[in-house]
């Protein structure tokens, strides 16, 4: 008797759930053993849907969730709501989500309320703050609670898992799909997309990039972070800086405000193969991004970190480096910045995987429907 297709509702809403979901719903579409179907929330309109249009990836259903001004609890009730609407109709045998935000947490919510085993990809990060980063600490540890399948990219992740009890049968270390997106991007075409991010990275000598976006920074600590970013350009003549800005208003009100200056480019959010380009171009970068910190090790390329605690510690002492939240301590790490990486034989080893996550976490999920072995853990 031919065995039905496990019914598998993939759910994201957000930039990141983009790019680290697209490897493993490539697999899974080329797996008859698995019938997919994707939902968009559009957490981020915007910037959701330019990652969309990147990967080639069309959302079977788009519930176009996004209001201005929204407030985390507000999109939380949204999601749920609409998300056991969609449960109801679809009646999957399997959620899958990625990462820490809103839209995970109301998904995997729905899900358990519906009775649908929720595959978490990316579990196990852990800063130990409610507080850092906010509210995705919170977001993450409630949505493994909440799963049946935990894919944890790294070893330590898997400990946080089980000092926090979590069936060690559920985990499965894959890597990070984030690593995945980042080799299939390095081999596609190389030309840029946006005429003055071409004509900004053409010019000789070095170039930082720089992303900050954190809600815990929000206010007066992104404004630190602004005004020490200007210094430095003030500084040292040697350096230009390209600073794509995040459309939440709490970053596109205070960023060309506090960053015009003839030495920092200020561009829209970038279309993921450019920025992929502009990680390779740059000398350093300066981020409060979760997945730079994944991306930056397959390049060689040192991070200054703009928080004050990381869920990422895998690649601390190889690269990146934690400078603090507010604006003198990353003024401080900015006199003597990093010096570029150097040239490597093929590419560096990356502590958060090796490219192979994503198949890893379909084998996880073969294993999980009684269809293969249980998968090895990378190590």
């Amino acid at each position: 008797m031919t065995r039905a297709p496990v019914r598998v509702l993939a759910v994201l809403g957000t930039r990141p759930e983009a790019i680290k979901l697209a490897p493993v719903l490539r697999l899974l579409r080329g797996d008859p053993a698995f019938r997919l179907r994707l939902c968009a929330t559009a957490q981020h309109r915007q910037i959701l849907d330019q990652m969309l249009r990147a990967f080639g990836i069309k959302p079977q259903l788009d519930l176009n969730l996004m209001r201005p001004g929204q407030t985390p609890a507000a999109l939380l009730a949204r999601v749920v709501r609409a998300l056991d609407r969609v449960c109801d109709r679809e009646r999957p045998d399997l959620l899958l989500v990625q990462g820490d935000t809103t839209t995970v947490l109301g998904a995997a919510l729905a899900a358990f309320h519906r009775r649908v085993p929720v595959a978490h990809v990316e579990a196990g990060l852990r800063t130990g703050d409610l507080a850092r980063p906010f509210p995705e600490e919170a977001n993450r540890i409630l949505t493994d609670r909440l799963s049946a399948l935990l894919f944890a990219p790294t070893q330590p992740a898997r400990r946080n898992l089980l000092r926090e009890g979590a069936d060690p049968e559920k985990i499965f270390v894959t890597g990070n799909t984030a690593v995945d997106s980042l080799l299939w991007a390095l081999r596609r075409p190389r030309r840029w997309r946006s005429a003055s991010l071409a004509a900004w990275a053409a010019a000789p000598g070095p170039i930082v990039a720089v992303t900050l976006h954190r809600r815990e920074s929000f206010g007066a600590p992104l404004e630190g972070l602004c005004r020490a970013l200007r210094d430095a350009a003030d500084r040292d003549p040697r350096l230009r800086w390209v600073c794509p800005v995040h459309p939440a208003p709490p970053v596109s009100s205070v960023a060309p405000r506090l960053l015009s200056h003839p030495r920092i480019l200020l561009t829209p959010p970038l279309d993921y193969l450019d920025f992929v380009r502009l990680l390779e171009r740059c000398s350093f970068i300066v981020t409060d991004s979760g997945g730079i910190q994944e991306e930056a090790p397959s390049l060689g390329k040192p991070v200054l970190i703009a928080r004050d605690k990381t869920e990422r510690p895998e690649a601390l002492g190889r690269g990146n480096i934690l400078v603090g939240a507010c604006g003198e301590s990353l003024r401080r790490a900015l006199l003597r910045p990093p010096l570029p990486a150097r040239r490597h034989a093929g590419r560096p080893r990356n502590p958060f995987g090796d490219g192979r996550a994503a198949g890893r976490i379909v084998a996880a999920l073969r294993h999980w429907a009684g269809l293969g072995r249980r998968p090895a853990d990378l190590r």
